[in-house]
């Protein structure tokens, strides 16, 4: 008698609390311990741990917007949208440990870390700042990284060739 195999969706949400207190832990950190506005530099010309708050979307969008409560209450209901959509995928997803599992609950901790800060302080706190070859890359989050991290491992499976009716998934391969 085959017995299925035991559901991964306990150890996906775990990788996805794990985020949001990570976020939760660095931004509560920053705002503590840095100045609104002001810099501590790790790498000379590479890297800060800064200290914003960003009231648009990812890299500061609809930041000067003429209307911020609608930017706010918009992404707010963009981000439990999409916060609910990437949970429902984990939950059907959730029989077994794949890039794509994975990923979703990289992005799913990542979107719920910056819905609590939009829905409980109006704004997300952004405090990593990097700089490349003289570019400034916009402030980020530990949100954010998890976030495009997600995005891109999806990206990244997708360019994976499967077989005839193969799930859209690659399996990471466990010791």
């Amino acid at each position: 008698m085959s017995h299925p195999a035991p559901r991964k969706l306990p150890w996906l949400l775990l990788i996805s609390a794990l985020i949001i207190l990570a976020d939760r832990f660095t931004k509560t950190l920053v705002s503590n311990r840095i100045a609104m506005g002001d810099a501590i530099t790790v790498i000379p010309g590479f890297l800060r741990i800064t200290h914003w708050l960003n009231e648009g979307a990812a890299f500061s969008l609809f930041a000067d917007s003429t209307s911020p409560n609608v930017v706010r209450w918009g992404l707010i209901a963009f981000s439990a949208f999409a916060g609910i959509a990437v949970l429902v995928a984990l939950v059907r997803l959730g029989s077994r440990f794949s890039l794509t599992t994975v990923a979703l609950a990289l992005v799913f901790g990542g979107a719920i870390g910056n819905l609590h800060d939009r829905v409980r302080y109006g704004s997300v706190v952004d405090f990593i700042e990097v700089h490349i070859f003289g570019y400034h890359w916009p402030d980020f989050n530990v949100a954010d990284s998890c976030i495009v991290i997600g995005a891109c491992l999806l990206v990244l499976d997708s360019l994976f060739p499967r077989k005839d009716g193969e799930s859209p998934t690659v399996e990471v391969h466990q010791p």
